[in-house]
């Protein structure tokens, strides 16, 4: 779709116009096994934030102790924004204690109570159009492992009020999901450097 031209035929006979069209507010979903999901994520993220669009990002699954290099830098940037007025205003939240893969702290009733709970302040803060993009980052795992109701939060996401755009990221998003989004992306890996035996390394993992 060079410059953002649809392709022909595609453009809806729903009675509005190109500008409102355009403007209608958009669910995204980075999934697939390759790297890039949260990556790609917060990279629009920051788009948001240089429109001045106040972003609310909400991880699931890394753990609380677990610091990402965006992290850092969006705190920054919400910083610039309350003594500057630049950008967008900015929260950044981990959803709970131990959300991580080794699972170290609490039995899965703990993670589920959790995840449930995130899930119902995000509920909570769309209806109330608290910010204007949202990534709710490996939110996917949740969904597949059944701590959050798929079908709630599709029926959330689908009739949220306003403008507010929301990206979710994770491995395996539920079809249903998938069904709703108006954007997904799949992320396949070619080639990583995990398999010849390389670990992750700053600067491009965190």
């Amino acid at each position: 779709m060079p410059q953002g031209v649809p392709l022909a035929g595609t453009v809806p006979d729903d009675g509005l116009t190109t500008r409102q069209r355009r403007n209608q507010a958009l669910l995204a979903v980075h999934t697939g096994p390759g790297k890039g999901k949260s990556t790609a994520a917060f990279g629009m993220a920051l788009r948001a934030w240089n429109q001045g669009f106040d972003v609310g990002v909400f991880q699931f699954v890394k753990s609380a102790k677990w610091k990402v290099g965006e992290e850092s830098t969006f705190k920054l940037l919400g910083e610039l924004h309350e003594t500057q007025g630049t950008g967008g205003a900015v929260e950044w939240h981990k959803m709970g204690e131990g959300w991580s893969w080794t699972r170290k702290k609490g039995s899965d009733v703990d993670h589920a109570a959790a995840a449930a709970e995130g899930w119902a302040e995000i509920s909570r803060r769309l209806s109330e159009e608290t910010h204007r993009f949202y990534v709710l980052d490996e939110f996917t795992y949740p969904l597949k492992w059944g701590w959050v109701d798929i079908d709630e939060v599709v029926e959330v996401l689908v009739n949220r009020p306003g403008n507010q755009h929301v990206v979710v990221t994770g491995r395996d998003a539920p079809q249903a999901l998938i069904d709703a989004a108006d954007l997904v992306t799949e992320m396949t890996k070619v080639k990583h450097p995990m398999d010849a035996g390389r670990k992750g390394q700053r600067g491009i993992e965190w």
